[in-house]
């Protein structure tokens, strides 16, 4: 893990995140840890989930819950409706999207984009979800 300063506490969060596809919200790494680590609070974990993001060893996501990805390399999401989950899709990241938007766009410096499908997971779409 790359960092300013060594952190055992900042370790664990990042390697919660790093375990994980299910792109966590801050109270879902506290949930995660606060058993064995009773002294954590949350502000903690938001703090260092912040400033992992800051170094550019995590993705923050700005979902109306904000969550993280360890995955840092450009990618496409999707999002569930019903259930609230994020997941990876295998859609090739296109740069040349970025370029497009540049072209058509002048005076913006253009340096990636993020791409978010919205709808329902496999596990909603078959009527096992929240809100079906």
């Amino acid at each position: 893990m790359a960092g300013k300063r060594y952190s055992r506490q900042r370790e664990l969060i990042f390697d919660a995140v790093c375990g994980t596809d299910q792109h966590p919200t801050a109270e879902m790494v506290y949930h995660w840890l606060k058993p064995k680590n009773p002294n954590l609070s949350l502000g903690t974990v938001y703090r260092n989930l912040n400033l992992l993001a800051e170094e550019g060893v995590l993705v923050r996501m700005p979902f109306p819950v904000e969550r993280y990805d360890a995955n840092v390399v450009p990618h496409t999401h999707f999002r569930c409706k019903s259930c609230g989950g994020v997941f990876d899709l295998e859609l090739a990241y296109d740069p040349g999207l970025d370029q497009a938007a540049a072209a058509e766009e002048p005076g913006f410096q253009i340096e990636n984009h993020d791409l978010i499908f919205s709808g329902l997971c496999p596990e909603c779409a078959g009527g096992r979800g929240k809100m079906n």
